[in-house]
């Protein structure tokens, strides 16, 4: 056998160990096993073995081994970017694209696709128009995949109009431009839009399906959401994990539990609840949501496996349904269990302490997320620990906890202590909160209302004329009082 043809199969030999079954396990091996046979000057080896990084997530590993390349072509190239568009970081795909040219290596199709990809992962549309300009001038705008990622990167930047103009000069459209332009749409909150494509298409794929339900489910149109579902299940398609933690929330809001259940029963047949944690997830929030907490324990018990998501879903279900006792319970066995609490675990339980009226316990577990957990509050731990002791009577430490926040305290926060200073009486407090809520939201005619009912009840009637000359002079007026009954057909599958 002559070298040249010894060292073909030494190649071969190496591509097959690559693109093994047992690859993961021994990539260092193989890694090691072309370095014996000196073709570790081989850029198509090499991209080989940076695609299977990829695939991987190894990132870090191809980098290291493209450092030691000598002279990387566009071969080469193509593979890190496309590697990072994928693993991330996506900035990593701009830097080495920049580098390429440098060293005057001249991109081709296969450099475009994952590069702008990349652009739409960091939602630089500076930088994606510069992309853009440069496949125009080295003529591959009318690539595939290359059109695919233009029109992904003006979707993802919410620039819609550049993403139609793409759309209608793309004569061979895919079902995948179709899918991004429907959930470019949606995400803009043109749901109309949005629709009128998914009407118009002739083909269509789960995506397509997912994309539309996902977008009513944004816009708050629940019903049509559900009722979309249900159109999905009678033209035959199956329902994957996108759909299921798309659809649970809208059973849940909704309170349609018999469809909820259907979901359930799927997604155990299908195996989704032994592979996919976000699908049980949701489930346990379903359930919470539409005051079945047994069901939610049930399930959560029976889980295959749990996340810090799980717990968070399971605790602010106790709050949710008032049993706080039991959600602090819960978060209890959940420090047993090595599960580290995050910043919506701490907001869960502490709506558990409200709802058990646990004032000192509240407060503990404040200084627990600060201190322990290194937790920095954010607007809503100070407002439920707001909640918690302006609730209870506490309503000069809640104002001083209000006086202390290190960010500006929003309308809910000031609404909370406000109704508490009206239940327990303390009038000095709650017209300091009033003309906060006045000050953050002018136009509600609802606080001005409250501050002069306030002063009222304290018998200051100059006070609630001087509340009624601002509302005139600010052009606020109170609606009328008025009643509405909606009610909607329960959609089951």
């Amino acid at each position: 056998m002559s070298r040249s043809s010894g060292v073909r199969e030494a190649e071969r030999r190496i591509l097959r160990l690559l693109h093994g079954h047992s690859t993961p396990v021994h990539l260092t091996q193989i890694h090691g096993h072309f370095l014996r046979q000196n073709l570790h000057k081989s850029n198509l080896l090499l991209a080989h073995f940076i695609s299977v990084c990829a695939s991987l997530c190894k990132m870090p590993y191809a980098h290291l081994l493209f450092l030691q390349t000598q002279n990387p072509n566009i071969l080469l190239f193509n593979s890190m970017i496309k590697g990072y568009s994928v693993c991330g970081p996506p900035k990593e795909s701009v830097r080495l694209y920049s580098l390429m040219k440098n060293r005057g290596i001249w991109p081709d199709q296969f450099t475009f696709a994952p590069l702008l990809k990349s652009c739409s992962d960091i939602s630089d549309l500076g930088l994606g128009r510069g992309v853009h300009a440069e496949t125009l001038t080295s003529g591959f705008e009318t690539h595939s995949s290359v059109r695919i990622g233009l029109v992904e990167l003006y979707t993802s930047c919410g620039k819609m109009d550049d993403a139609q103009c793409l759309f209608e000069e793309t004569p061979r459209r895919e079902v995948v431009v179709w899918n991004l332009m429907i959930r470019g749409f949606c995400k803009t909150g043109d749901v109309e839009s949005g629709i009128r494509l998914f009407q118009e298409m002739s083909e269509r794929s789960i995506v397509s399906w997912n994309s539309m339900i996902a977008g009513f489910a944004q816009a708050g149109r629940d019903g049509d959401a559900l009722e979309l579902f249900r159109e999905m299940l009678d033209a035959g398609f199956k329902p994957d994990d996108a759909t299921l933690v798309t659809m649970l929330p809208v059973c849940a809001r909704l309170g349609a539990l018999d469809v909820g259940r259907w979901i359930h029963s799927y997604a155990d047949r299908e195996g989704f609840l032994k592979e996919r944690v976000s699908v049980g997830n949701s489930l346990v929030d379903m359930y919470c949501k539409c005051g079945d907490l047994t069901s939610a324990q049930d399930f959560f018990n029976e889980m295959p496996q749990r996340n810090v998501v799980s717990w968070n879903a399971i605790i602010s279900g106790m709050a949710f349904n008032g049993h706080g006792n039991l959600g602090i319970d819960m978060f209890e066995k959940m420090k047993i269990e090595g599960v580290g609490p995050n910043e919506s675990t701490f907001i869960g339980v502490l709506g558990c302490c409200t709802h058990a009226g646990l004032v000192q316990r509240g407060r503990d577990l404040f200084d627990l997320m600060i201190i322990e957990h290194q937790i920095e509050p954010k607007l809503e731990h100070y407002g439920c620990m707001v909640d918690l002791l302006a609730r209870y009577g506490h309503i000069k430490e809640a104002y001083e906890l209000v006086r202390s926040m290190p960010m500006r305290p929003n309308a809910a926060i000031w609404g909370a202590l406000l109704s508490a200073c009206r239940i327990h009486g303390d009038l000095e407090v709650a017209e300091y909160a009033a003309k906060e809520l006045v000050d953050l939201e002018p136009w509600n005619s609802g606080n001005y209302v409250l501050l002069s009912n306030i002063y009222a009840e304290a018998g200051r009637w100059d006070d609630v004329e001087k509340v009624r000359v601002q509302m005139r002079e600010k052009s606020v007026w109170k609606a009328p009082g008025q009643s509405v009954i909606k009610s909607y057909d329960r959609v089951a599958c």
